[in-house]
This record gives structure tokens, C-alpha cells and sequence, in this order.
């Protein structure tokens, strides 16, 4: 029999805005109102929290304090937490209530490497670390926790029925916490999945993304004197040096809307060694699964090739292999009217500075010609769902459960993904504001869902359509555990 179930997947937005009533089927007014008002309550709470983990930047699977800081909070609100869950110690699942519907709610907190930023205008790396919240990822959390927190102050309140679930999603930035966590069948009796990101534009996430394996390719060779006895010595950096040429071969023969990107994690020791292992970490992505399979096949033959020109041997390892991101009509319309009815961030002065400043910085490098300093309005239903040239790994929880989300303006209009301009603003007011605004609309669609059994079977019915055709395969050898590091 089909169960309601509903999955928030929140991706640590905070945006501030003023108490708005949303519809529900049942509370009507009065829950959307009670939301509104205690996330305004939280908001001091969840400005610390987020700065918290800004400042704790911690890379995917590393996310210690991070995950500990979301975990202490839940549990003090009275979630019964499972920590470590699908083998990643900084994976956890907290619940609240009991029975159907289920509301998820998918919490990150991975940071990037290499975007150290403090909160200023002009590129200054914050002393003490190299890593910095590039994508969102701290309001992502943040927010994630703030709409649960607000959910079961409503739940106890007005004695809803149903299950508060949250789930904290390391490694996104690597693809690796979802798709493991789905694995392990954790998100199984969900009927439906919020989800949003952090962005420059306020919309609703009617959205497909890129399928993408992570794979890693390490050659083993023979060291020998580089100078001395060359002839001795079987290169495995030529190995992999090799296999690099061949994937830049193949890029001209492969669809335009696929991506190819390495990066080389070991090329030897030093230059009068002949290296004995090198390796290179490989994405491959495409619009489907399919195609990115017939990439990755391509690549796979390119590594042997490679190996044998060397004279060296190869082996591969799959990290994570990451689905396209199935859209759901019902679900985005649905964000789209609570979106409309709190309202894009109201940003001040001081934000529009900032956001000045940073643009100064992208329009040098990027010759970025946008005008505004912020979005502050929000985008209409699209005829269609646009595409995502990113990956994420919400995309294979959308190929089990009705998924929808948003995206809200916590950077500088025009900023570009993965960028210190990012870190900078999502530590300020402008991410804050973001923040909240996307925990109080998530909040808000969670709490309607609970209410609505036509809302989830609306969802259910757009899936079943949307997956016709469709078969859930994976890369990833069967009981391969997650890896205890990426790096």
C-alpha cells in the first residue's frame, strides 16, 4: 500500500524574511504562521550554527565538528540520532514522532579545498586553514536543521501524525553520502524529497543534472636511477601521463553536454626516480546514466591502452557513481508557492556593498555582465526543466522517491560555483538571509505535505511517469563500502 512519506532535502540556505502565513491542508494559517515565527525565534541560533561550521570548512568524510554540532543540536531538541550510519562516521539519521507520512529532511556540510576566504570583498585566505564553504554547504546544514527544529515545535503543538526524519549527507562535494546511505536502504520507505542549493537566483528546482562516476586509475611500474639506469625502470607518470592524452582525444568524439576532468593525486616522489606508482583521479560526466556509462567504458579501454604503451599495470577503483537528478513537477510547484508567499531575502545596503565588491573581483576575471549586485526576485515555473551542468547526489534519491527543491540567492548575482566570492558570502548576512528563507519555505512545504495525502499522491503519480523506462543501475561493486577518505 502506498505510504506518505516526504524527504527534505535542504541544502544549508538561511533566508530572513518577515512572518508570512503558507497554506496547509489542515492547520491552515495558524501552523504556517507558528513556523514562520519560531524559525525567527532560531534565527540567532542558526546564524552561530552556520558560522560554526564556515569556520570549521571541513572536506567530505572529515566533517567531524560539523556533523557533532548539527547532532548535539538535534539531539538536544529530542531527535533520536544514529550516528555513523552506511559505514561514514559522519553520517547520521535523526527522527522525530512516529508513522506515515515520513518528512526527510537532507542535511550537508562538506566544505571545498583550496577556498580559505574571510568574509571581505577582496581575496584574503582566512588564517589557519585552506578550505573554505565554496558551494553553500554550512547554510546548507544549517537550514536543514532549522526547518526540522520548526517541524516538531508544530508537530508537538498541534499533535500532527507522521515521522520527522533527518538525514546528514557527507561528502556531497565528492558525490559519496547520498549515494551510499541509498545503498544501505536508508532512504527506502520515503515517498517523496525536498531538496535545495544555495545560488545566486531564486527559484524553484524543477531541474535534471549530470549523471557522474568518480573513479581513480593507479599505475604500478618498476623504479630505477632516471639518469643512471633509465632503461631499468617502468614509468608508471608515463602511465598516467598517457591515459591523460588519450581522455583529451576523447573529448572531441563525445557528446558537448558531457565533461571529462582529472586531476593527477600521486606523480612520484622526485625527478631521478622513475616513478613506480602514479595515479589519476577521474569525473566523467553526462546528461543520463547511460551515456556516461559508454564514456566511462571508453575511458576504462584508454587506461589499459595506456598500461601498455608504459609497459606498467593498472587497476581502478570506483569511488561513487552518481545519477542525473529525475524533476518533479507537483513537488516544485508546490516550493514554488511557498517560495512565493515568504518572499525572495530582503538584502540591505551592506549586502549590496559586499556583493558589489565580489563582482568586482569576477567581472576582472570573468568579465561578468551582470548589473544587479543580488537577486532579489524570483523566477517564474519554467515551461520545461532546465539542466544543471553540475552533479549532485540528491539525483539517485530522485530515481527512488518524488524529489523537489529550490534553490535561493546566497551569493553575488553572476558568482561562479566553487569560488572564494561564495565563501565570503555565505559567511556574511547575505548567506544568512538565504539561509532562512529556505529552512522557513521547506519548513513550510514539509508541513503542508504532512497535511495533504493529495499533495504526495500527486508527486508519486508525476514519478511513475517521469520513471517509465527508467532502471536504477550502479557502478559501484555490490557491498563495496564507502571509502573512509576521498583524498
Amino acid at each position: 500500500m502506498f505510504r506518505y512519506f516526504f524527504v527534505l532535502v535542504l541544502a544549508g540556505v538561511v533566508f530572513e524574511f518577515g512572518a508570512t502565513g503558507i497554506v496547509a491542508d489542515q492547520g491552515g494559517d495558524a501552523i504556517d504562521a507558528d513556523i514562520v515565527k519560531h524559525l525567527d525565534s532560531l534565527q540567532p541560533e542558526l546564524i552561530d550554527i552556520n558560522q560554526d561550521l564556515w569556520a570549521f570548512a571541513e572536506v567530505g568524510l572529515e566533517e567531524n565538528r560539523s556533523s557533532k554540532r548539527l547532532v548535539e543540536v538535534l539531539k538536544k531538541a529530542g531527535f533520536k540520532v544514529t550516528e555513523g550510519v552506511a559505514n561514514m562516521p559522519t553520517a547520521f539519521v535523526a527522527e522525530y514522532g512516529a508513522g506515515a507520512p515520513v518528512i526527510g529532511i537532507l542535511a550537508e556540510y562538506d566544505a571545498l579545498p583550496e577556498l580559505s576566504q574571510e568574509v571581505i570583498g577582496t581575496r584574503k585566505p582566512a588564517a589557519g586553514r585552506s578550505t573554505g564553504h565554496g558551494c553553500g554547504h554550512c547554510a546548507l546544514g544549517t537550514a536543514s536543521i532549522g526547518a526540522g527544529l520548526a517541524l516538531k515545535h508544530i508537530y508537538d503543538k498541534y499533535k500532527l501524525k507522521g515521522t520527522i526524519r533527518i538525514y546528514g549527507t557527507p561528502a556531497e562535494e565528492t558525490l559519496i553520502g547520498k549515494v551510499y546511505m541509498l545503498l544501505a536502504g536508508l532512504f527506502r520507505d520515503l515517498d517523496a524529497c525536498l531538496h535545495w542549493h544555495p545560488g545566486t537566483k531564486n527559484r524553484t528546482y524543477f531541474s535534471a543534472s549530470k549523471a557522474c562516476v568518480s573513479a581513480k586509475f593507479t599505475f604500478s611500474g618498476i623504479p630505477a636511477h632516471a639518469s643512471g639506469s633509465p632503461d631499468k625502470g617502468k614509468s608508471a607518470l608515463d602511465g598516467v601521463e598517457l591515459m591523460n592524452v588519450g581522455a583529451n582525444y576523447m573529448r572531441e568524439h563525445i557528446k558537448e553536454t558531457s565533461r571529462v576532468h582529472y586531476v593527477i593525486t600521486n606523480g612520484g616522489g622526485q625527478p631521478n626516480v622513475v616513478p613506480a606508482t602514479s595515479q589519476v583521479w577521474y569525473y566523467v560526466r553526462a546528461n543520463d546514466h547511460e551515456d556516461m556509462e559508454k564514456h566511462f567504458d571508453w575511458l576504462k579501454d584508454i587506461a589499459d591502452g595506456a598500461a601498455k604503451m608504459s609497459r606498467t599495470k593498472v587497476k581502478m577503483q570506483i569511488d561513487t557513481d552518481c545519477h542525473e537528478l529525475i524533476p518533479n513537477a507537483p513537488l516544485s510547484k508546490l516550493v514554488l508557492k511557498h517560495l512565493k508567499k515568504v518572499g525572495a531575502p530582503k538584502f540591505d545596503k551592506a549586502d549590496h556593498d559586499l556583493a558589489r565588491q565580489l563582482q568586482t573581483s569576477i567581472r576582472a576575471d570573468f568579465g561578468l555582465k551582470e548589473q544587479k549586485p543580488l537577486h532579489d526576485t524570483i523566477d517564474e515555473f519554467p515551461e520545461k526543466p532546465y539542466r544543471d551542468d553540475g552533479s549532485t547526489d540528491v539525483g539517485d534519491i530522485s530515481w527512488h522517491v518524488p524529489t523537489g527543491g529550490l534553490s535561493t540567492a546566497c551569493f553575488a548575482a553572476g558568482s561562479p560555483g566553487h569560488s572564494w566570492q561564495n565563501v565570503a558570502a555565505v559567511g556574511s548576512p547575505i548567506g544568512h538571509k538565504g539561509m532562512m528563507v529556505a529552512a522557513k519555505v521547506l519548513a513550510l512545504s514539509a508541513a503542508e505535505l504532512l497535511q495533504s495525502p493529495a499533495q504526495l499522491q500527486a508527486a508519486h503519480a508525476d514519478f511513475q511517469q517521469r520513471m517509465k523506462g527508467r532502471s536504477y543501475t550502479t557502478l559501484i561493486p555490490k557491498g563495496q563500502r564507502a571509502p573512509k577518505s576521498i583524498r
